[in-house]
């Protein structure tokens, strides 16, 4: 497994979705050819991705490539850390109890509710009178 990449899937949530490729390495980290950093911007994002990584003490040991598209940046951090978590399933079977306790192989499935014909939005009404 020398240099072989991994596609290991991809990770979703909202509208944003992250593919993964894995590959042995140091533990260099790129989304959408940028660092983690300044793609993401927000350091607990940052945080976010790392997450699968540091409870199966795999930081340093694979080099992480993803494409994401969609959603905002927070979205497309939580699609990265649920990619990364399959993808270690793939590698290693026996990360499945610790990644599924901590919920990162579940898929947030909660996404916006759509606005709804006669009335103001998703759950918002006119204001009824009865005179």
């Amino acid at each position: 497994m020398e240099n072989t990449v991994i596609y290991a899937g991809t990770g979703n949530r909202k509208s944003a979705i992250a593919r993964i490729f894995m590959k042995p390495g140091k533990g260099h980290i790129q989304i959408n050819k940028q660092e983690p950093q300044n793609y993401l911007k927000l350091e607990r994002n940052v945080m976010r991705i790392n997450q699968p990584l540091i409870l199966t003490e795999t930081q340093n040991q694979y080099d992480i490539k993803v494409n994401v598209k969609g959603g905002g940046l927070c979205g497309q951090a939580d699609a990265v850390r649920h990619g990364i978590a399959k993808a270690l399933l793939c590698i290693n079977p026996d990360f499945r109890q610790k990644l599924k306790k901590a919920g990162f192989l579940t898929r947030d499935a909660r996404v916006k509710e759509r606005k709804k014909y006669g009335q103001k939005g998703a759950r918002a009404r006119y204001q009824f009178s009865k005179r």
